[in-house]
This record gives structure tokens, C-alpha cells and sequence, in this order.
């Protein structure tokens, strides 16, 4: 098969994808009355708790059930009708998963021997006691009445984030996987690639988490990084084969509904952004949506700002400044002017380069060289575009770019280094861009802060603004800056690296608790803001940190206990028995 009839096939597909319809249709769980009124009374602290309970009865039933109510009170039930409606309905979601304890866990995995360093390996061993914890299956009825719940059913047991996210997620999953490879549980990696398989399989795409109200929107698509990072362990060439065409399904949804063409200096490019298909509020959102969109007048410009939203929940980010604009195109604005399909995100179109980079590896494993050839094309496109409308040669460092005013938007985001992280540049021009960016570094102060690099400068009040600090963030910066080999960049990630694992020694130490997100202003804290509290567990922390160790404690020649301070080598909560 010749690349044209490989680029005919591929628009065949494009068709095929967006033909589909990925909206959730439940009048429960996504859209309709009963939502909309449940929601709008306010009963739970948290929207997500509503609606993650399940249904007592039938989806008709309830239906007839709220139809009832509503005419009993002439359209307009107060709040105590509506807490009796959903007690008489609905049942607390804790019926829908079983706790699962992973097969293939040890106690006392190979790499934890490997650890010299008496209060790193406790660390780690603390991580790892965390992934039973964390085990999750979906209950068998769950399958067999999928229709009484939000949950999407999956064949496997898996690790969740923990706190309010008891489902997958799909960009946690990446690290959680990494972290879990590090322990030698493969058999549990698989099971969780092979779950957002079926959900490829069943719908094109992998939503944001695994709940039938996130299918209006994805996340950030690493199920080809996870797919890699499982192959280096196991180089499981048959069971590549046996699952490539969903791999590339995904990233065929990517290419065909993310992605516009822009225009600079004379040449075009396509480049992906984020966006969502729905104009409604969130359903795990709602209440705090519709205030969110209250100071618009007009019901189109309220669906603009729900897509939004949706949008926002989409990247990751969400909620950041980085998506906000004040009318002049900066984002010294709030959550109602959030405009991220206006933005080429740095992070996105690096995270697809690599993608189709590594699809290119996966084919020519496979012995494919044209479908290898078509995938390799596509690299070398997007990372030209990178190079030609993101990278900002007088600051030495990617951005943003926003497509209405043509501009890069040239603040500080951890994301700006994906490109790093990805690889996503000419290795030719390793040292220079590795040299460009710790000057970067140093020139916004960044190396200043104890927690760990913060999400933004902005504080907005929203969870990835500054002062808050997150583990994937962590990871981009420091691999990106060690990947590129050279002297000073290494070194810059080894002290951010450390200054990381310090911070979470000392917030473990003192909360016996890993948590989602932390304070970069002060070490050992954890962060705040946004949506809703804090959560603790934390799946990609964990998998971050294991992953961090393993590089600094386990496979650089130089990883030994002076790497640390003193107070963090001997604590003797952290220091297990010589396995």
C-alpha cells in the first residue's frame, strides 16, 4: 500500500469518526429536566456526587418518577421534595465498584533492592503499598444494567486517582502506569491499556475519565505513550499487533476533529487544539457552570462559555489563567472569559508529535513500512510547525499561540518544555534548545521556589494557577531537561528533581497522605483552590515520584544518599529492612 492510498484510507476514517456522535444522550446522567433541576437545587457540597449514584429503578421509571414530582408541585419543587426524589430513586455510588487487590503485586519488588538510600527506598516502598489501595474492578451488575449507571463498564481491574475521582482517568493513567511498570506490575499496565482499548472500540476516543457524562471530551492522549512505556518492559510484539489498529484509531480521532489549519509566514500548518462538542454545563459541574456563565445575557453567548468550560475540563488545565482572555489577549481575566479553543497549546500538538513518532517505531516493529512512512510524515509536520509557530527564538523557549490576534502568548506554564519532554525538535538542535531553556528557567526565577515548579505566575484562584505545583508538571520539566543529555540541563533537572522528592517526603511524613497537587511556594505542602477540595491518594503523584526515584536513586551512576539533605536520609518513619 503506497502513502496516497494510505492518505485515501485515512480520510475514510476521518469521515467515519465524525460521523459519530460521541454527546451522551442519557436523560440521567448528561442532559434533561431531572438533571438540570436536581443540580440547580444544590443539595450536595459536590456536583460530581449526584451524578455518580446510580439508579434504584429503571430509566423509565425514574422518569415517570420526576414527572410525578414535577407535576405534584406545579413545576417548581423546593428543596426538600428534591432530597426525597433522589433518596427514593438513587443510590450512593459505592454499589458500582469493588475494591481489587492487582495480582501481580509484591511486597518487595527487584527495584526496591536497588535503592541504597535507606530513607528513598521507605519512600518508594510507601508508594508502592499504595497501588492495592488504590485497586479498583467494576462490579459484574454494573455490566450486565450498564444503563443505571454513569460509570463506563471496562473488562479490567484498575488503579484509580483517588479521593472524588474513583473512575480511570485518562491522562492520570500515564503516570500511574509508568509507576506501576517501575514495580513489576505489568500484568495490571496491560489490563489498564486493554481497558481504554474497549473504550476506543466502543467510541472512537478516550473520554476524559471513565464516566458516560465525560463523553463530550478527551484529555491529553497519551494512550500511545502508555502503549511505549509497556512495550520497553515487556516488547510484547503480538500483542502490538493484535491492538495497533486501535492505537491508531485514536490518534486518527485526534487528527480529524482537534485539528485546524493555521497560516504564518507564508506557509500553512496543522496544529491541534482542544475542544469539546457540547454547549451545555457539565454534569458533574452544573450548578457551579451556570453561575460561572451567569454574567452573560444572551443564551448563545452561555453555550459559548459552557463549550468552554467543557474545553478547559478537556486540556487537563483545568482551570487555568492560561486559557483566559481580557479583551486585549492577556489573562489577567476570570473563569467566565475561558477561551481555549481560541489557543494552540504547546503541550497538545508536542504530546501528538511524539505520538506519531512512536506509531512510526510501533510499524516498523511491526515490519509496515508504508503505514511506518505515512506516521513518520506526520511527525515531521508537526514538529516543523512546532519549531515555525511555537518556538520563540529571542526567549529561547515554546508558547502558546493564539489564533485570533496571530500572537504567541508569552507567559510562563510548565508546558512550554513539552516539546522537551516529547522530543519534538531536531536533534541537531538538542544542545542549543536545552541551553535556551534553563536560561529560560533561571530568567523567570523559577528555580527560587521550595515546592517545585508552580503551574503558572498567575494567581487566579484557580487549582493550576500559581501557587500550586502538580506532579505531571514535574515530570515534564525535569525529563525534558535530563533527556537532552546536556551538562547543565541535567544538572538543573537533578535540583528540581530533588527539591520535588523533599517536598513529598516531607508532606508524607507529616499527613500520612500523598495528595493531587502541591504549594511551590513552601516545601511539603499541599495546594488548594478551584473546583473542590483537595483529594488525596494520589495516583500520578505516586507514579511521578517512583518514577523520579528510579531515575536519580536507581539508574545514575552517581545515585547515592548525599543526593538529598541530611534531615531527608534517616527519618525513621521512611526506613524499612534491607530486602
Amino acid at each position: 500500500m503506497n502513502v496516497f492510498l494510505l492518505a485515501s484510507v485515512f480520510l475514510l476514517l476521518s469521515k467515519s469518526i465524525l460521523s459519530q456522535k460521541s454527546i451522551c444522550k442519557s436523560p440521567i446522567y448528561c442532559q434533561g429536566d431531572l438533571l438540570r433541576v436536581v443540580q440547580m437545587a444544590g443539595i450536595f457540597k459536590d456536583s460530581k456526587t449526584f451524578v455518580d449514584m446510580s439508579l434504584i429503578k429503571s430509566v423509565e421509571r425514574t422518569l415517570k418518577n420526576f414527572d410525578r414530582l414535577m407535576g405534584k408541585t406545579q413545576g417548581n419543587p423546593g428543596k426538600n421534595d428534591i432530597v426525597e426524589f433522589v433518596q427514593n430513586n438513587f443510590q450512593a455510588s459505592t454499589n458500582e465498584l469493588d475494591t481489587w487487590y492487582p495480582t501481580d503485586y509484591q511486597i518487595s519488588p527487584p527495584f526496591l533492592r536497588k535503592i541504597r538510600n535507606m530513607r528513598i527506598r521507605g519512600m518508594a516502598k510507601r508508594l508502592l503499598d499504595m497501588w492495592p489501595v488504590l485497586g479498583r474492578k467494576i462490579k459484574p451488575e454494573v455490566i450486565q444494567n450498564s444503563q443505571k449507571y454513569s460509570i463506563i463498564p471496562l473488562p479490567n481491574g484498575f488503579i484509580v486517582p483517588g479521593g472524588r475521582f474513583r473512575e480511570i482517568y485518562y491522562w492520570d493513567s500515564y503516570w500511574i502506569i509508568k509507576g506501576l511498570l517501575i514495580c513489576d506490575m505489568k500484568h495490571t499496565s496491560k489490563g489498564m491499556i486493554e481497558n481504554f482499548f474497549s473504550i476506543v472500540e466502543s467510541y472512537g476516543f478516550i473520554p476524559n475519565g471513565g464516566r458516560i457524562y465525560y463523553l463530550d471530551r478527551s484529555q491529553p492522549p497519551l494512550l500511545t505513550f502508555m502503549v511505549a512505556a509497556y512495550l520497553d518492559a515487556t516488547n510484547d510484539i503480538i500483542w502490538l499487533r493484535n491492538n495497533i489498529q486501535l492505537i491508531e484509531k485514536e490518534l486518527n480521532f485526534w487528527l480529524t476533529t482537534k485539528t485546524i489549519q493555521i497560516d504564518k509566514g507564508g506557509r500553512r500548518y496543522q496544529m491541534a487544539r482542544y475542544q469539546s462538542s457540547d454547549d451545555s454545563p457539565r454534569p458533574e459541574s452544573y450548578i457551579e457552570d451556570v453561575h460561572t456563565a451567569s454574567r452573560y445575557r444572551s443564551e448563545d453567548e452561555k453555550r459559548q462559555c459552557y463549550m468552554n468550560l467543557r474545553t478547559g475540563a478537556e486540556t487537563g488545565w483545568d482551570f487555568s489563567g492560561r486559557w483566559f482572555f481580557d479583551g486585549q489577549g492577556g489573562n489577567q481575566a476570570d473563569l467566565s472569559t475561558i477561551k481555549p479553543t481560541r489557543i494552540i497549546p504547546v503541550d497538545l500538538n508536542a504530546i501528538l508529535c511524539r505520538c506519531f513518532l512512536l506509531m512510526h517505531d510501533f510499524y516498523i516493529k511491526l515490519r509496515e513500512k508504508q503505514k511506518a512512512l505515512f506516521w513518520l510524515g506526520k511527525h515531521l509536520e508537526f514538529k516543523q510547525a512546532i519549531k515555525d509557530v511555537l518556538y520563540n527564538q529571542d526567549d529561547g523557549i515554546w508558547y502558546d499561540y493564539d489564533i485570533e490576534l496571530r500572537v504567541q502568548r508569552k507567559h510562563f506554564y510548565p508546558s512550554n518544555f513539552a516539546p522537551l519532554w516529547c522530543q519534538a525538535y531536531d536533534a541537531e538542535m538538542t544542545e542549543t534548545y536545552a541551553q535556551q531553556a534553563v536560561k529560560y528557567l533561571k530568567m523567570m526565577n523559577i528555580m527560587s521556589y521550595e515546592g517545585g515548579i508552580p503551574a503558572s505566575l498567575f494567581e487566579t484562584g484557580e487549582q493550576w494557577d500559581f501557587p500550586n505545583a502538580w506532579p505531571p508538571s514535574q515530570s515534564m520539566v525535569i525529563l525534558g531537561l535530563e533527556n537532552t543529555k546536556y551538562p547543565e540541563a541535567q544538572k538543573t533537572a537533578h535540583q528540581l528533581a530533588m527539591k520535588w522528592i523533599e517536598s513529598m517526603i516531607k508532606v508524607a511524613e507529616e499527613t500520612q497522605e500523598m495528595f493531587e497537587k502541591y504549594s511551590a511556594v513552601f516545601k511539603g505542602m499541599y495546594g488548594g483552590g478551584g473546583e473542590y477540595e483537595v483529594q488525596t491518594g494520589f495516583g500520578w503523584t505516586n507514579g511521578v515520584v517512583l518514577e523520579l526515584i528510579e531515575l536519580y536513586f536507581i539508574n545514575k551512576k552517581d545515585a547515592d544518599g548525599e543526593q538529598l539533605p541530611r534531615q531527608y536520609q534517616e527519618a525513621p518513619e521512611f526506613i524499612v529492612e534491607d530486602t
